[in-house]
């Protein structure tokens, strides 16, 4: 059966990813050259529900992909920044937001979006503090 809203193969989401949100990763900041290969990271774990959709990965290391493992993207943006990195917060934020708005163009995913609209509120709140600081 065919998907009504079919998506790119994982190394066509990976380029679509670095040309939205560029070629470092959004958790530490390291370009994804050389030796740093780059990975989707997937914001919304599929055993959270979330899909293999372009709107649902962002570029990451492959060490940062490992390290997050089951963490929420706001409980590892937390613990990026507690590690001194930079975090690219504007384009995890991106990211998640595009996601909210394609599953509401196409439906489904019902598990994913409880989990989607406590990320966004968290890192709503990250972004609201970073301003006013």
């Amino acid at each position: 059966m065919s998907s009504p809203h079919p998506q790119p193969g994982r190394a066509e989401r990976l380029r679509a990813a670095a040309a939205r949100d560029g070629d470092a990763c959004v958790w530490c900041g390291r370009p994804c050259v050389g030796l740093v290969a780059p990975t989707t990271d997937h914001l919304v774990p599929k055993v959270k529900g979330g899909p293999s959709w372009v709107e649902n990965e962002v570029v990451a290391c492959r060490r940062c992909n490992a390290a997050r493992g089951h963490r929420s993207p706001a409980e590892w943006f937390a613990e990026c920044e507690r590690r001194g990195w930079e975090p690219n917060l504007t384009a995890v934020l991106g990211a998640l937001r595009a996601l909210d708005a394609a599953i509401a163009a196409r439906g489904g995913q019902r598990r994913a979006r409880p989990y989607l609209a406590a990320q966004l509120r968290r890192l709503a709140r990250a972004e609201e503090e970073r301003r006013a600081s």
